[in-house]
């Protein structure tokens, strides 16, 4: 099963949400998307050690339990207006798409992780933070 359909079957579940998949994976792609249709977490994973959620990657990166990410964090990573869009895409409020991914960006990334693909693209974690750092500097 690819990250589009493991996000959104567990988007589905955790929102309850009444729309089919198509319409999940869409809006998805559009949050999470490298503007050709893919999902980038190493994008997604960047901007997460450029700011002060590094910590938290890390652990969602790595082979032990994911340390949780607040609804507060999805709004400050991503903006009120794209999670705004993406809950009105879905069919659901922004506060609870929030919520919604809060819950599953951690297991999105475990997944893309596991046996290390992710983390081994972005030259270990050394390789995403110094990537990270660079972008602020």
């Amino acid at each position: 099963m690819d990250i589009i359909a493991i996000g959104t079957q567990l988007l589905n579940e955790r929102l309850g949400l009444s729309v089919d998949a198509d319409t999940i994976a869409s809006a998805l792609r559009s949050l999470l998307g490298d503007g050709d249709g893919n999902i980038d977490l190493a994008g997604l994973a960047s901007r997460m050690a450029g700011g002060n959620l590094d910590a938290i990657l890390q652990t969602w990166l790595g082979d032990g339990d994911n340390a949780p990410v607040s609804a507060q964090d999805i709004l400050g990573l991503f903006g009120q207006g794209q999670v705004s869009e993406f809950a009105s895409t879905v069919g659901t409020d922004t506060d609870s798409a929030a919520a919604g991914l809060a819950d599953v960006l951690p297991r999105l990334m475990d997944q893309a992780s596991s046996g290390g693909n992710l983390l081994d693209s972005l030259g270990g974690a050394g390789g995403l933070l110094g990537a990270a750092k660079s972008l602020l500097g």
